[in-house]
């Protein structure tokens, strides 16, 4: 592909970057609207969503839940179809997926079939081995799959994902350990907030006062991604990481912030609490996301306080896109345990894909 764009801002073009939100009506759907707001670099040219939505204006369609206001640039947006040909701006070619993910699997590629670059929140093709799951701070070199997906998919468009919203806080707390002393073993649980099962998400009488320790497909996810997060990529091929995780999931009364106790082993010998803690303190990621409008700065704020992380006092922090970790300690059986959080439906989801397509502008992607 032509790289004559790299490292070019989209602030040094005529106006900012249109893009539409597919899924825009829905819970991270919403969450997309909001942070792209007052984005330096996107701003919402198209919402569309299933037909029980389209053809309305998108403040009537969407059933607003979010703090902050309805964005007034989107509020008369006619809501329209599932279709790329449909959605009435010939100049847009970048679409945020908030789609659930079975409604991703038919409608995405359509998307990109028709020459536009998706960034998606949706699982539906994480695991295929031409599909990028990205996290800049971590792994902005797996960008390069992109040229496989095109010569095997003959697709004029390109399709990235964000990984899980639990694992963007493991895959990003183990970065630093796994370059410094490398990675044997993960023992993860986690307590994820409410708002990661969508809306309505969970009936009050089953998640109030209690604790659910079952969550479709997510140990699955949590096991799996983060290998591939911190594996290579040679020669159009995925390698996943040498180490392996053990998962427990639980959905627990918390609005926001997923909480994950993680038990680490190392490949050297003698890792101390110190070490750890001095690795994710000193860790600023790949020099590409300095420039990146999303990306915090630094990408994870270590804490001392015994009792934190705590998903109501720290995952808001940087806008929700910086991860907490803390309650840094020796562990019995592996060698270090640690407590990270992050933000589910801003790092975790939509404010993800919104740093995956900063990415993808500054590596020349979007033209």
């Amino acid at each position: 592909m032509s790289v004559a764009n790299v490292g070019k801002r989209p602030s040094e073009k005529a106006g900012a970057i249109p893009v539409a939100v597919l899924g825009a009506t829905g819970a991270v759907g919403q969450r997309f609207i909001q942070l792209l707001e007052a984005h330096p670099w996107f701003r919402v040219g198209a919402v569309a969503a299933s037909e029980r939505s389209a053809g309305k204006p998108y403040t009537q369609a969407c059933g607003w839940k979010l703090a902050t206001p309805i964005p007034e640039a989107v509020e008369d947006l006619v809501v329209r179809p599932l279709d790329p040909s449909k959605l009435g701006r010939d100049d847009i070619r970048l679409a945020f997926s908030a789609l659930p993910a079975d409604i991703a699997r038919g409608v995405e590629p359509d998307f990109v079939r028709a020459g536009f670059v998706v960034s998606s929140n949706a699982s539906a093709f994480r695991f295929e081995p031409d599909v990028p799951i990205i996290l800049p701070d971590v792994n902005p070199g797996h960008l390069s799959l992109l040229e496989t997906q095109r010569r095997t998919r003959s697709w004029p468009g390109a399709l990235i994902t964000n990984p899980n919203c639990t694992t963007s806080g493991i895959a990003l707390t183990l970065k630093p350990l796994q370059e410094e002393f490398g990675l044997r073993r993960v023992v993860v649980s986690t307590m994820q907030a409410i708002s990661g099962a969508g809306y309505p998400g969970i009936p009050s009488l089953d998640i109030l006062g209690n604790v659910v320790p079952w969550i479709p497909s997510e140990e699955e996810k949590i096991e799996k991604e983060p290998t591939l997060l911190l594996g290579t990529i040679k020669d159009g091929q995925q390698t996943p990481a040498a180490y392996t995780i053990a998962a427990h999931a639980n959905r627990v009364p918390v609005l926001d912030g997923h909480t994950i106790c993680m038990s680490i082993g190392f490949e050297r010998d003698n890792v101390s609490p110190e070490d750890v803690f001095e690795a994710l303190e000193s860790f600023r990621g790949p020099g590409v996301i300095a420039g990146l409008p999303s990306a915090p700065r630094p990408p994870i704020r270590v804490l001392s306080e015994p009792d934190r992380p705590q998903p109501r006092l720290d995952c808001d922090s940087q806008a929700g896109m910086q991860i907490s970790v803390g309650r840094i300690r020796t562990c019995p059986i592996l060698d270090v345990r640690l407590v990270s959080v992050v933000h589910n439906t801003v790092r975790g989801a939509a404010g993800g894909s919104i740093l995956n397509a900063e990415l993808l502008s500054h590596e020349g992607w979007l033209g």
